[in-house]
């Protein structure tokens, strides 16, 4: 299935993909340790990419890709309809990652990737969306308001002394 937009095409994720995606999440998660993240990209490189497998096989990893080359993958976003511990009023779906490489910013790619994951997680039946952004990151979160998003929860931390 493909989402065509202007100037990229996003499809989902072929599994001959799935390095080159998690190749890009250890990007995202590098920058995303000057926002605060406890992340280690590295290190979690191969689980990561255990993961994007399986969200693949679901049709869960989307990739965008120049409409005109169709080569290089461009930036990508995972999701899922998220399984809920207790009774809900409504059906929620989860943006968990969600990147463009640095050239490519500022050219829609990210929102096209954000509204085909939407359209996605709406097929399979979900009433809300939600997604986390590192508090410091004011582009991300300006980013995520800009297409409707208002935040739901607060998450505190506090690092303990040893």
């Amino acid at each position: 299935m493909s989402d065509a937009v202007t100037g990229v095409e996003v499809t989902t994720a072929d599994p001959g993909e799935v390095d080159t995606v998690a190749d890009q999440w250890v990007e995202l998660a590098r920058s995303q340790r000057e926002h605060g993240s406890h992340l280690r990209p590295e290190t979690n490189r191969v689980r990561v990419r255990e993961r994007f497998a399986r969200y693949s096989a679901r049709d869960e990893l989307l990739v965008a890709r120049p409409s005109a080359s169709g080569a290089d993958i461009v930036g990508f976003v995972s999701f899922r309809v998220r399984s809920n511990r207790y009774e809900t009023d409504c059906k929620r779906g989860l943006v968990e990652n969600l990147y463009v490489v640095p050239d490519w910013r500022n050219q829609e790619v990210g929102s096209e990737l954000l509204a085909a994951a939407e359209r996605r997680l709406h097929e399979r039946g979900v009433d809300v969306v939600s997604l986390e952004a590192m508090a410091s990151n004011a582009s991300a979160r300006q980013f995520y308001r800009r297409h409707g998003y208002e935040p739901h929860r607060v998450e505190f931390e506090k690092r303990l002394e040893r």
